[in-house]
């Protein structure tokens, strides 16, 4: 009702329903992007490509600086080019060849390029080297790996990621997918209920990060 009344208010001031439709739309996409958090933000991608250009310029004139051949890689992966972000995480890794979060990153760029193995074992290797590498973000990409190949393998490793990362509602979410996707319904619901418990005790500085997830889990229980 609050929306028709809006689009009504605005139809009124502006004369013009198409007009009125425009600027609802851009004053929603401003609350969301303020408070919630699921429409994709339409300036990042811009800002993004503007460092991005910084970096390979900073890159001609010193071709052997390692960290940033790191940020570029880790940009590549913001823009889902994995295969060229992994080319670069390679040579970091020879010269950064005991950083979780380097062997992080580089599993992650192997489970996208579809090489489930080799990124299950590289991910591992972070988590050896530093059990909270990421906030525990080895074990959510794993969950997420084999949510359709292997639920029950993916059910551990989200679990996994819930204990190394316990204000992650994310977690909880992705854990009740899995479980309705098995037929497992009350353990479903019962994830999602707590991934919206656990916001509401989270601190407002967490809760900008973890809202769209509270959100999705409140909407599937």
């Amino acid at each position: 009702m609050s929306k028709i009344f809006i689009f009504s208010l605005l139809w009124w001031v502006t004369g013009n329903p198409f007009v009125a439709f425009l600027v609802l739309l851009i004053i929603l996409y401003m609350v969301d992007r303020r408070f919630v958090g699921l429409t994709p933000s339409i300036f990042q991608p811009l800002k993004r490509a503007r460092r991005l250009s910084r970096l390979k310029d900073e890159l001609r004139l010193s071709p052997h600086h390692t960290s940033t051949k790191l940020e570029i890689a880790r940009i590549y992966m913001e823009q889902k080019k994995y295969g060229a972000a992994l080319e670069l995480l390679v040579e970091v890794a020879k010269v950064m060849d005991n950083s979780a979060d380097v062997f992080s990153e580089q599993g992650i760029c192997e489970l996208k390029l579809g090489r489930t193995e080799e990124g299950e074992r590289l991910l591992l290797r972070a988590v050896e080297l530093n059990p909270r590498v990421k906030y525990g973000e080895p074990y959510l990409r794993l969950g997420e790996a084999f949510a359709g190949s292997d639920p029950e393998k993916a059910i551990r490793y989200l679990e996994r990621f819930g204990e190394v990362n316990s204000s992650s509602c994310e977690a909880y979410y992705r854990l009740g997918l899995l479980y309705r996707g098995l037929g497992r319904n009350e353990e479903a619901r019962r994830a999602f209920r707590d991934a919206v418990e656990l916001y509401r005790g989270l601190p407002k500085y967490k809760r900008r990060h973890e809202r769209r997830w509270a959100l999705l889990a409140r909407m599937k229980s």
